[in-house]
């Protein structure tokens, strides 16, 4: 994935949890599943969607961080090469302060590199929901937009706020048809 359009995804990702962007263009289509607890190993910054919506917004910021500091090659023990975005820690809803992390599944959370932290996601059920294919900044947003609008009929359950994320794997390697994965966490 190439710098430019990580920043893009960053940029597309700030706008997590926004209700105001709605959709119908694509058909709720999200499969529930059992994910098992994993942990990530990567960077992360405290942030809201009221601060993702200024300049001082850490998201698009930590995917530049991330690319230009090499941050996956210096994480040991990872599943496999995907990128992991992970929102956490939610203090309350998509209203209230949650924290971003941006890094890799790992097998085991020892040697967490300096200046990272590791998270466990919890198991629990999750909402998946598939993109288009296209560039990051179309892509996921249309994603996002599409879960803030789907009643909890679709969700198969109302949003837990303990931890959604996305997953980029082989089908974001290009960055103009890249394909994203995004994970709902629901009671």
């Amino acid at each position: 994935m190439s710098f430019g359009i990580v920043c893009l995804l960053g940029a597309s990702a700030s706008l997590h949890g926004k209700g105001a962007f709605q959709t119908e263009e694509h058909p709720m289509n999200p499969k529930v599943v059992s994910q098992a607890e994993f942990t990530v190993v990567g960077i992360a910054a405290r942030t809201s969607n009221a601060r993702e919506a200024t300049a001082d917004g850490v998201i698009g910021k930590q995917w530049e961080r991330l690319m230009k500091e090499g941050v996956l090659a210096k994480i040991p023990n990872k599943v496999d090469s995907a990128i992991v975005a992970v929102y956490t820690d939610y203090a309350s809803d998509k209203d209230g302060e949650y924290t971003y992390m941006l890094g890799a599944k790992v097998k085991l959370d020892r040697d967490v590199p300096e200046g990272m932290v590791a998270k466990k996601v919890p198991a629990g059920r999750y909402a998946v929901f598939t993109s288009e294919k296209g560039p990051p900044a179309k892509v996921v947003i249309e994603t996002w937009k599409r879960i803030w609008s789907a009643p909890k009929s679709a969700l198969g359950g109302n949003r837990a706020y303990k931890a959604d994320f996305e997953v980029y794997d082989d089908r974001a390697a290009d960055p103009q048809n890249m394909q994203v994965d995004v994970y709902v966490g629901i009671e």
